[in-house]
């Protein structure tokens, strides 16, 4: 038996994911929702753990919970938060699949060169470090409130990667032309569907646009990009992807590109009847 613990919980995608995922693999594994309240985490996770052969973590207990946990794979250590744990020879190793979601759904080589990052949040830093670790010319776009987070960022980048060049802009005041486009943040979710981050201009100057919402499951901002003939891509393939992870890491599962493409499909469709 399988679960996500975090708290709210409320309407979640992870149960329909990760039931299929376990039926394409021929199991017959339950996946199910665990609410644990912050102040309860150290009882709650106990409980988790004699109940449940592998979790999922989502917000808050993405860091708080790392303390429980005996080992770390390199993933989970880089970004200091964890999204997955497994029980491997009688341990608790926490991983973060979220950032195997994003990798796999942007074209590799477009993350070795510019890339424009729209946010710097949690999703956005742990983008921004990935097109940092692949050698990217990095600009990363925020509101001015953000300014002191960015800053945090842009540092981390440079004790890590000395070598990467990344820039703080406006977002408002984008100039220039990308290889890839990132959008980190909310605009354009449910139920504000008809924001978008960036203007068409900026859109158009981007070669592979990539957004981690997901809901709907084609933003304004995807299907600007897909009509000006961009590669275009919404955030359920990173939800999807870092679920896959999560079962690869679980018990080797293996599924087909076919596989995974009608899943996402199936799973877009579905959060539109959710919510």
């Amino acid at each position: 038996m399988f679960a996500l613990i975090g708290c709210p919980l409320g309407h979640s995608m992870s149960p329909f994911i990760h039931k299929r995922l376990f039926e394409l693999s021929g199991k017959t594994e339950d996946y199910e929702l665990f609410e644990i309240a912050p102040e309860n985490l150290e009882q709650g996770f106990a409980t988790a753990v004699e109940n449940y052969d592998g979790m999922n973590v989502t917000i808050p207990h993405k860091t708080a919970v790392m303390e429980y946990l005996d080992s770390f794979h390199q993933s989970a250590a880089r970004y200091n938060a964890v999204n997955c744990i497994a029980k491997k020879d009688g341990e608790l190793v926490g991983y973060n699949t979220d950032c195997i979601g994003f990798l796999r759904s942007v074209p590799e080589d477009a993350l070795s060169k510019k890339v424009l990052i729209c946010g710097c949040g949690g999703a956005g830093r742990m983008m921004a470090l990935e097109a940092a670790a692949h050698g990217a010319d990095i600009t990363i776009a925020i509101k001015d409130f953000a300014a002191q987070q960015a800053d945090i960022l842009v540092d981390e980048i440079h004790q890590n990667f000395p070598e990467v060049s990344v820039k703080v802009v406006d977002i408002d005041n984008i100039e220039g032309e990308f290889d890839l486009l990132a959008n980190a943040t909310p605009v354009g979710m449910y139920p504000n569907v008809d924001g978008c981050p960036v203007s068409e201009d900026v859109i158009k100057n981007c070669t592979n646009v990539f957004d981690a919402v997901y809901n709907p499951k084609e933003t304004v901002l995807v299907k600007t990009a897909k009509s000006f003939g961009k590669n275009a891509c919404g955030g359920m393939s990173m939800l999807v992807l870092q679920a896959v992870a999560a079962h690869e890491i679980w018990y080797g599962a293996n599924f087909t590109k076919e596989q995974i493409d009608e899943l996402i499909s199936d799973a877009s469709e579905a959060v539109e009847k959710m919510f």
